[in-house]
């Protein structure tokens, strides 16, 4: 089966560099979005995270997409609409474990171990076919991750900017990534 990956397009927490809070699209998300449409695939079915942002990337490009919640953004409890400089300002030791140790959550969320394993449970679940996801980028690069069998600490060395496609064929018994980080803006997945 092949998934294409797609991160919503920018929101005024891209902007800050801050942590996503379930923000909608800023203006440039949404001209952004409106450039794109029509460059999606052709797929099987669509799925999105339940996010705002999800939602409305995909209204602008004209993709009728399910929310499915195993696609949620990662949950960073406290840290949410807050810039990483800020919280290491006040919290330096709590971020340094964050960073430093994969089961860390000093956020109160989900650590990065737990969302290495929903998203690679959510992976072993995919049936047949060609599905388009529109998911948080965080998602995207634990699917990377995942995919490629690497060591969680390679999370952080993943860029995956908005409004971006990762192309992944997922099967027994070989998986693989094809393209990640692509802008869709300016590259179509053809």
């Amino acid at each position: 089966m092949r998934v294409t990956f797609l991160t919503p397009a920018p929101t005024a927490a891209t902007a800050r560099g801050a942590f996503p809070a379930d923000e909608p699209l800023d203006a440039r998300g949404r001209a952004w979005a409106e450039v794109a449409r029509g460059r999606t695939v052709r797929v099987d079915r669509a799925l999105r995270g339940p996010e705002t942002a999800c939602g409305q990337t995909c209204a602008a490009l004209g993709v009728a997409a399910e929310v499915d919640p195993g696609l949620a953004g990662w949950d960073l409890g406290g840290w949410a609409g807050r810039c990483l400089d800020d919280v290491a300002a006040e919290r330096p030791d709590a971020v340094a474990a964050w960073l430093g140790h994969p089961a860390a959550a000093p956020h109160g969320g989900e650590s990065l171990d737990a969302l290495l394993a929903r998203t690679r449970a959510w992976l072993g679940g995919r049936e047949t076919g060609h599905t388009l996801v529109v998911c948080g980028n965080a998602v995207v690069r634990a699917a990377v991750v995942v995919v490629l069998g690497a060591p969680a600490s390679a999370f952080w060395r993943l860029d995956v900017g908005p409004l971006t496609r990762t192309v992944q064929r997922v099967g027994p018994p070989r998986r693989s990534v094809r393209v990640t980080a692509a802008p869709l803006r300016d590259n179509p997945d053809r």
